[in-house]
């Protein structure tokens, strides 16, 4: 396919039978599985690919299942309908292994050159050794190569692991092949969580909410956070931060997965020890203040009790902007998750965009629900946590900047006034994980937290397009 650049289109000329579908719509799910692996046979895996893109699900298919569903949901119905979405996505050895030239998406993206396992030291993981020879403490997969990921949604575990079985045998990995084309590295499973904590993460609290809506894609968006356009999310359209792509490039978007484990017993245990010391609080008042000033969302709207129907309102729980001249840490932590990783009015009041630093979040919690056990002696005995993945068009304006800038940051973000240090993320910080104003009152007073969120493995990849795939990447014997 031609490697020549090709002009900028319309910013809402986006062609959603084009653009895979979890960059934009994120493949509905109940149940997700991402198959990670390594290609062995180049010339087979590429013929095989052929028969494998036409299961790949592109955002007018996305579009087009959501309807579905909501037009299911209206007539009473409870019952699932049974649906799967499949994506793919390639890491630089996977491209450089097949005989791809991405140099324009590594040319700007050097932890995508890189990719995660060498850029983990960068990130703040813990592991042993330095750079260039730092091994992270992650899972004993993740510290080999990774080729490709393929992401496989659906409606439940039955639905999706028929869809994995096709995948395998187009790759020749169905029992009796002898000569596939691919090497599984590792598959792991995540489980939208049962109930009314649906959407909710491990430690309780709602989840991508806050997820930035594309002008000329999204319409009628809720209040919040101001529209970004197509380009910050999908490359070749219009706030794309490089001007020009190569045809296979355009219409994709580079994906961040991160495998990461939750402490959940612990984060609970560490609630009740420190309560927030409101007067006329309970201790067990003081917890909740506490969970909700380390997670800060929607703090900003109802600063010290929880407002179940505020929560639940798209209209209202994402409408705030922490509003630095008013705030002080009275009403939210500088350091509170949701702040560091959107901080909002307290950048944008300075005049500096944000745009160029969002993304797409579209990951689903993974493990068991904390047992009896757990609860009992306050301590993790079953792996659970959130198979994080986003999108965007730069890793090093987006997943990589938040995390190393505004999270691992201990200064950051701080009012002009403020007097106090704000410390590390309390929940994905890494380094010396102190904060302060999680008293309202007292806010010059620091907390030390434990780790409650570990990094145990991860990689960079591209999504390309559907044309990327047919004309550059897969090729007919």
């Amino acid at each position: 396919m031609s490697q020549e650049p090709i002009p900028l289109p319309a910013p809402t000329d986006l062609d959603l039978n084009n653009i895979q579908g979890d960059i934009l719509s994120g493949l509905p799910k109940k149940t997700q599985t991402y198959f990670f692996f390594q290609i062995t046979d180049v010339k087979l895996f590429r013929s095989q690919l052929v028969k494998f893109i036409p299961l790949v699900k592109t955002v007018a298919g996305v579009l087009k299942d959501r309807k579905a569903i909501e037009d299911h949901k209206r007539k009473g119905d409870k019952t699932l309908i049974t649906m799967v979405g499949v994506n793919i996505a390639f890491s630089h050895k996977g491209f450089v292994t097949i005989g791809i030239d991405d140099s324009t998406l590594t040319s700007t993206e050097p932890n995508f050159l890189l990719g995660q396992k060498e850029d983990a030291k960068n990130l703040g993981d813990k592991g042993t050794g330095d750079i260039p020879n730092f091994v992270p403490d992650w899972e004993p997969a993740f510290l080999q190569d990774i080729h490709a990921v393929i992401l496989i949604s659906g409606d439940s575990h039955g639905t999706v692991d028929k869809k994995l079985r096709q995948i395998k045998e187009i790759f020749g990995l169905a029992p009796g092949n002898h000569k596939p084309s691919i090497k599984e590295v590792i598959a792991v499973v995540g489980d939208v969580r049962p109930g009314n904590q649906s959407a909710h993460e491990h430690f309780g609290f709602l989840d991508g909410i806050s997820n930035p809506s594309v002008i000329g894609f999204d319409k009628n968006p809720n209040p919040g956070p101001k529209q970004v356009r197509a380009g910050v999310l999908v490359t070749g359209h219009d706030g794309d931060p490089v001007p020009t792509r190569p045809a296979w490039a355009v219409d994709g978007s580079y994906l961040a997965f991160r495998y990461l484990f939750q402490k959940v017993p612990e984060f609970n245990k560490f609630l009740k020890d420190h309560p927030v010391p409101v007067p006329g609080f309970t201790p067990e008042q003081g917890s909740e203040l506490l969970g909700a000033r380390l997670v800060g969302a929607p703090i900003d709207l109802a600063p010290f009790e929880d407002d179940a129907a505020l929560a639940a309102d798209p209209k209202r729980n994402n409408n705030f902007r922490f509003q630095a001249e008013r705030d002080f840490q009275k009403i939210c932590p500088f350091a509170a998750h949701v702040r560091k990783t959107l901080p909002r009015a307290d950048l944008e009041d300075l005049g500096i965009s944000i745009e160029k630093n969002r993304i797409a979040r579209r990951g689903v919690q993974f493990g068991p629900e904390v047992t009896k056990q757990e609860k009992e002696t306050q301590e993790t005995a079953h792996a659970r946590g959130l198979l994080f993945a986003c999108y965007s068009t730069s890793i090093k304006n987006g997943f990589a900047f938040i995390q190393e800038s505004w999270a691992n940051n201990p200064t950051f973000p701080i009012g002009e006034k403020a007097l106090e240090v704000p410390g590390l993320d309390p929940l994905i910080g890494q380094g010396m994980r102190k904060l302060s104003g999680t008293d309202p009152n007292n806010p010059g007073v620091e907390l030390t937290l434990p780790d409650f969120v570990v990094p145990r493995g991860g990689e960079y990849f591209f999504s390309p397009s559907l044309k990327g795939l047919k004309e550059a990447l897969a090729s007919a014997v």
